[in-house]
């Protein structure tokens, strides 16, 4: 069996087929797929009613007993008790981590301690499984300097590793907020224009923006509670800005600043605001079709002219080892 297994993986006939079934099933699910989504949103907001619900009856049954109830995360023990008796916190602590922490959507001291945790432990487990496949596993013919090397690159690999998660998660929840921030500003327009306060504006801004981007709806909610409890409104404005890392953002929040402090009218700013922050997102999509024809090229040379030519010389090419 394992025999005609491997002849069968080395019959270059029957592994073309197979790829182009695979290749066919693939390009049918993704054109059959859409037909038959349904209304995700109404999933979705049963979903978090279903949860709302769950967390009110722990959280009742908690009160019951007596029980401390904390807003923040806790760390696992094992995580806290490994970087407090390794200081981790003094050796691999980075000032730039914090805010990034905070911009990827981690708050409290708890996301930071597991991303210390993670900072100790991901290079060991790296190194290990590189040690384990060079001298184990593959047993490679090459010098034990390029092994050596091999193993500390993947050691280093390990240590990049939660920042290199860090980043792709701020690039993803910058995406998110960047795309809906214009249909924000437009409620926050609205609101304003119809006599509403700043942090109603932002209050009501936050639930109706939910269902586009949940990251800006907790980033508006984050700022209508520091307006309200903040002795400097200035301050909340700031750190919204400093959350979100997005120029456009930072726009707004300036002009807000600007408006709290010299009386300026706000509503003809945020409109001029919120259409440059709408061209910038259609500069964008534009910037990302001009780069097509560039990244298509490459695929089009190894998959599509091979099988073009295979199909046109195809035929050429069996009549005359016919005729030979």
């Amino acid at each position: 069996m394992l025999d005609l297994l491997i002849a069968k993986l080395h019959d270059i006939r029957f592994m073309t087929m197979l790829l182009a079934a695979i290749a066919v099933a693939a390009t049918a699910y993704s054109l059959l797929t859409p037909l038959f989504a349904g209304d995700g949103l109404a999933k979705r907001m049963k979903a978090v009613a279903s949860e709302r619900e769950r967390l009110r009856q722990r959280e009742r049954d908690r009160m019951a007993k007596g029980e401390r109830v904390s807003l923040r995360q806790t760390p696992k023990q094992l995580v806290s008790k490994v970087v407090t008796d390794f200081n981790l916190s003094k050796w691999l602590a980075q000032e730039a981590a914090l805010d990034k922490l905070v911009m990827a959507g981690y708050r409290g001291q708890a996301p930071y301690i597991t991303f210390l945790f993670f900072r100790a432990v991901t290079p060991i487990v790296f190194l290990v499984f590189a040690i384990l496949y060079v001298f184990v596993i593959s047993r490679m013919e090459q010098s034990m300097p390029i092994k050596i090397g091999m193993c500390l690159g993947a050691a280093y690999l390990g240590l990049q590793a939660p920042m290199i998660f860090l980043k792709n998660a701020i690039t993803k929840r910058q995406l998110s907020i960047r795309r809906a921030f214009p249909d924000a500003l437009d409620l926050l327009l609205i609101c304003i224009e119809s006599g509403m306060s700043i942090e109603v504006a932002f209050r009501r801004v936050s639930i109706e923006i939910g269902t586009q981007s949940v990251a800006l709806a907790e980033e508006f909610t984050l700022t209508t509670a520091e307006l309200s409890y903040l002795q400097d409104r200035k301050v909340a404005y700031e750190n919204l800005a400093k959350r979100t890392g997005l120029e456009g953002v930072k726009s707004v929040c300036l002009a807000l600043m600007q408006s709290e402090r010299y009386g300026t009218p706000l509503g003809q700013s945020l409109r001029v605001m919120a259409q440059e922050n709408r061209d910038m997102r259609m500069n964008e999509a534009e910037k990302k079709a001009a780069a097509l024809p560039p990244k298509l090229t490459v695929p089009m040379i190894l998959f599509f002219l091979p099988v073009l030519f295979v199909v046109i010389l195809g035929p050429t090419g069996i009549k005359v080892a016919a005729m030979q």
